[in-house]
C-alpha cells in the first residue's frame, strides 16, 4: 500500500467529487488564507493581456479589510508597495521549499505596518521592496497577516494568491495542493478554429468552425479543408460552482486514437509567462476580445513545461475522413469532449502571402527614411509580414512610424529609432517625449538621443511619433484652499497633458509627508504626523512628468 500511495497520481474521493492529486505537491498544508469559503473569481492559467494569470483570484464578497492569513507556518520574507501590479503585497517563505503571496492587500498587520512605515519615512519614498531575515516576522498557519484590499492592479476588492517554488521562484498551480473549492462543472466548449499551417498563422488566420452541445460532449460537421498541413484551436472556459469564466487546465488533441497534442498549465516563471501571446490567437484576442487557445506550438513559442508530445500539427496525407477527438479536463477530474472529423478536399497549393520578411529566432533590423527598428531573435512566436511605413504628423516633431500593426504580438523589448522632421536644440529635445500608440492604449516615454536620433523600447508595436512637451503637471485637491478638512484623508489628483506624473514630493510643513499612489491621485491617510486639532498646515507638492517639466504648488488646510 505505501508503494501504490507513491504513484505520480492519486485519485481520491473528497466530499463526493474526483479529484486528481499530484504526490509531488503537498496535499492539505496551506490553508485558506481567508476565512470565507473559497470562491475563484480567476485561476492559475487564466489568460489575460500579455501574461497568464498565475495564482488564484479569491472572491472577498465584494469587501475590503477581510482578514487575510497565513496558509501555513513560515516568515515573512518580502513586502512589497507598488502603484500597479501587486499593489501591496506580502511574501511568506515556508519550511517545505514553498512561498505564499498575498496581493492587492489595504493594509499589514499592526507590527509589520509599522516597519513598512518607518522605512518609508525614513527613504522618503512611498514604493518599497524589502525583504527580510527569517527571525524578523515570523509566523504561524492561520495567524492574521493583512487586510484584504483593491491596491495595485485591481479591477475591484478581491485576494491575488499564489504558491512559488521558493528555490526557482516558478509559480506553481495552487489548485495542485488539495484546497477543498466545490467544483462539479467541465469545461464549456464554445468554438472550434482550424489553421492552415503551410502559412503565418496570422495571415490568413483563424477558420472558425460550429459546434453543437450533448452534455459534455460537443460535435461537429466534418471539417472539410483544402490545406495538408493544419492545427486547432480551441475556444473554452471552466467554471467553478460559482460561476466565473476561468481558465483550462489541460487539454489534448488525438486524431484517430493517437495523441497529437497535449497542453497542462501547472507552473509558469514570471519570466515566461508573456509566452502567453504565443499560445493563443493573439489577433482575435486584441481585435475581437476572444481567448482562442492553440492546441500546436507556435515555432517562437518557447514556454517550459506547458506542452508535450509532438507539435501538434497535422499532416494529411490522404483524402480519407479522419477522426479527430479533443479532451479538456480541470483539476477536479471534470472533463468535456469534443468529437469531429475532418477530411483534406481540395489542395489548394502554397500560395505566397507575401515576404514574411520577420521569423522566428532570427533578429531583424528594418528601416525607413528616418525610423528603424530593430527586433531581437525571440521578438516574434509565427512568421510575419513586418510592413513599416512614415506619413506626416502635423501634432507631433516627427513623422508618425507604423511599425507594422498592434494585433501582432512581440515577446521582447524591441529598439526603436526615430529621427525629428526639423532640427530641435538641446532644451527641445530636454523637452521630447517618445510615444506609442497601440490603439486601446498609449505608452509615453523619455528617450535617449544619440546625435539627431532619439531611441526608446517598447514591448507592443503601433504607431510611435516624437512629441515635443512643454506642459506642467499639476495636482487638485480634494479640499477647498484653506479649509478645515474634517475627513480622515487628503487626496490630490493628478494631471498631465501627455505622458504621466514620473515624480510626486508632498512636504507638509517642510517635512516630507507619505502620499500613496492610487492609480492617477495621491492620497494620504492623517497619522501622528498631522493629528486632529493641530492647527493651520502649509502642503508643497512637487511634481515631473515624463518629459521632465517639474511643477511646485503649495495647498494650505486646517484640522
Amino acid at each position: 500500500m505505501k508503494a501504490f500511495s507513491q504513484v505520480i497520481f492519486l485519485v481520491c474521493l473528497i466530499n463526493g467529487s474526483l479529484i486528481f492529486a499530484q504526490d509531488n505537491y503537498p496535499q492539505n498544508y496551506f490553508r485558506n488564507p481567508l476565512n470565507i469559503p473559497i470562491q475563484l473569481a480567476a485561476n492559475f492559467g487564466a489568460v489575460r493581456s500579455n501574461h497568464f494569470h498565475m495564482g488564484l483570484d479569491m472572491r472577498t464578497n465584494s469587501q475590503e479589510n477581510l482578514p487575510v492569513v497565513a496558509a501555513a507556518d513560515g516568515y515573512v520574507s518580502r513586502i512589497k508597495v507598488e502603484r500597479y501590479g501587486f499593489g501591496n503585497a506580502v511574501y511568506v517563505t515556508h519550511p517545505n521549499g514553498y512561498t505564499t503571496v498575498y496581493a492587492h492587500l489595504n493594509k499589514y498587520f499592526d507590527k509589520l505596518d509599522e516597519f513598512v512605515k518607518e522605512k518609508q519615512y525614513k527613504d522618503e519614498k512611498w514604493e518599497q521592496d524589502i525583504t527580510f531575515s527569517p527571525n524578523q516576522f515570523p509566523v504561524t498557519k492561520g495567524q492574521l497577516i493583512a487586510l484584504s484590499g483593491n491596491t495595485g492592479g485591481s479591477a475591484g476588492p478581491h485576494l491575488h494568491f499564489e504558491i512559488r517554488d521558493t528555490k526557482t521562484e516558478e509559480c506553481i498551480n495552487p489548485l495542485l495542493f488539495g484546497f477543498n473549492i466545490p467544483d462539479g462543472i467541465a469545461p464549456i466548449i464554445s468554438g472550434l478554429y482550424w489553421y492552415d499551417r503551410r502559412f503565418s498563422t496570422y495571415e490568413p488566420g483563424a477558420n472558425g468552425i460550429a459546434v453543437k452541445k450533448a452534455g459534455n460532449v460537443y460535435t461537429s460537421n466534418v471539417i472539410q479543408v483544402n490545406s495538408p498541413t493544419i492545427s486547432f484551436a480551441i475556444k473554452a472556459v471552466d467554471k467553478a460552482n460559482q460561476g466565473f469564466n476561468l481558465g483550462i487546465y489541460d487539454a489534448e488533441l488525438f486524431m484517430d486514437g493517437k495523441l497529437i497534442y497535449n497542453f497542462k498549465i501547472d507552473k509558469v516563471h514570471y519570466d515566461d509567462t508573456r509566452y502567453l501571446n504565443g499560445c493563443i490567437d493573439y489577433p482575435k484576442f486584441v481585435r475581437d476580445k476572444i481567448s482562442i487557445q492553440h492546441l500546436s506550438t507556435l515555432p517562437g513559442m518557447k514556454l517550459k513545461n506547458y506542452s508535450s508530445g509532438s507539435d501538434g500539427i497535422i499532416n494529411l496525407q490522404d483524402n480519407e475522413i479522419h477522426n479527430i477527438e479533443i479532451v479538456l479536463k480541470d483539476v477536479k477530474g471534470n472533463t468535456s469532449r469534443l468529437t469531429t472529423k475532418v477530411q483534406l478536399t481540395t489542395n489548394s497549393g502554397k500560395i505566397s502571402s507575401g515576404d514574411k520578411t520577420v521569423s522566428p529566432n532570427e533578429g531583424k533590423i528594418i528601416k525607413t527614411d528616418n525610423a528603424e527598428i530593430n527586433l531581437s531573435k525571440n521578438a516574434v512566436y509565427d512568421a510575419v509580414n513586418f510592413n513599416m511605413s512614415e506619413k506626416s504628423d502635423a501634432a507631433a516633431v516627427s513623422n508618425a512610424v507604423v511599425l507594422n500593426n498592434s494585433s501582432i504580438p512581440v515577446h521582447d523589448y524591441y529598439t526603436v529609432k526615430i529621427k525629428p522632421n526639423r532640427k530641435l536644440s538641446n532644451e527641445e529635445k530636454g523637452k521630447t517625449v517618445l510615444e506609442l500608440n497601440y490603439g486601446s492604449d498609449k505608452n509615453i516615454i523619455k528617450p535617449k538621443w544619440n546625435g539627431d536620433w532619439a531611441e526608446g523600447q517598447f514591448n507592443r508595436l503601433g504607431t510611435v511619433r516624437l512629441l515635443l512637451d512643454n506642459s506642467l503637471p499639476s495636482v487638485s485637491p480634494s479640499w477647498k484652499d484653506g479649509a478645515i478638512v474634517s475627513s480622515g484623508s487628503l487626496r490630490l489628483k493628478g494631471t498631465t497633458k501627455i505622458g504621466d506624473i514620473e515624480s510626486f514630493r508632498a512636504e507638509l510643513d517642510g517635512k516630507w509627508l507619505r502620499f500613496a499612489r492610487v492609480k492617477d491621485d495621491f492620497v494620504y491617510v492623517f497619522d501622528e504626523k498631522c493629528p486632529k486639532g493641530s492647527g493651520s498646515h502649509t502642503l508643497k507638492v512637487t511634481t515631473t512628468n515624463t518629459a521632465g517639466n517639474t511643477n511646485t504648488q503649495t495647498f494650505s488646510f486646517s484640522r
